[in-house]
């Protein structure tokens, strides 16, 4: 309940919460006010925002609506974080959760191989996975996920190291606990706060890289992807350049929404830092 009334205390966490809420809100109208295919011609190609009331923020170099593209385009950034994240952290907690309770060999191998990731830009290593597998957002989503987990399994892995030798894992110890208990059960429980916290950043970084690959053309190209439409408009982009300005926006808007919804939730759940 402390953390709660902290998170809403933080004026950040509020403008985060409302950033984020309407990325959702937009992916969810989508269909109703857009009901056709997004990437389906529409009209006149580069027609300027405000210029036809049917296209309100215009359209690209095909004749497709940017105002649809940027609605159904908010649903596949929400689903490439969202699991993107849920992949990175599942896999995070793992190796560090195992690193850190066991330490030793188990610690040493798993960190070389932690490091061993880490050695490679994730961009770098994410483009080699995509021209190996393909660049389907299925792939694009789990390649993401795949070179985003190491910094949460050194997170993980350093709250685990300070957590082992409390008491309350010695006692749970003493009762004949298995170990998956001790570290699932009584470790993890306690060391989620951080890693909950830094799973904002991974998100944002999940959006980046994919708008990345998209304005690159390693995406999937046919989903309405908001790095896609910032690519469209890359040979246009000295005479219209609202093509690529648009979606660059609502990207900068969404990671700013996310990174301060991070920032409220670290404030909330760190004792140190919220308010009594």
């Amino acid at each position: 309940m402390r953390a709660l009334k902290a998170f809403f205390r933080s004026p950040p966490a509020i403008i985060g919460l409302l950033l984020v809420l309407a990325v959702v809100v937009m992916g969810l109208v989508a269909p109703v006010l857009y009901p056709n295919d997004p990437l389906g011609l529409a009209g006149r190609p580069l027609q300027w925002p405000g210029a036809n009331p049917r296209f309100p923020l215009g359209t690209d170099p095909s004749g497709r609506d940017i105002a649809a593209q940027l609605f159904h385009g908010a649903r596949i950034s929400l689903l490439i974080g969202f699991v993107a994240t849920s992949i990175a952290v599942a896999i995070g907690i793992l190796v560090g959760a195992l690193a850190g309770f066991y330490g030793g060999v188990t610690d040493t191998v798993l960190m070389r191989v932690t490091e061993a990731f880490q050695t490679l830009p994730n961009f770098l290593l994410l483009l080699v996975l995509v021209a190996v597998f393909g660049s389907t957002l299925e792939v694009v989503t789990v390649a993401i996920g795949l070179v985003s987990w190491p910094p949460v399994a050194r997170l993980t892995r350093a709250e685990f190291l300070s957590l082992r030798t409390r008491e309350f894992v010695h006692a749970a110890r003493i009762q004949g606990l298995p170990d998956w208990h001790l570290i699932f059960r009584e470790v993890l429980p306690n060391a989620l706060p951080p890693v909950i916290v830094y799973a904002s950043v991974v998100m944002a970084v999940a959006i980046l890289l994919e708008s990345s690959l998209a304005f690159l053309q390693l995406s999937d190209p046919n989903v309405p992807s908001w790095g896609n439409l910032i690519g469209l408009g890359r040979s246009v982009l000295r005479t219209e350049w609202y093509v690529s300005a648009i979606p660059g926006v609502a990207i900068l808007l969404s990671i700013l929404g996310v990174s301060l919804l991070g920032q409220g939730l670290n404030d909330a759940l760190n004792p140190r830092l919220a308010p009594r």
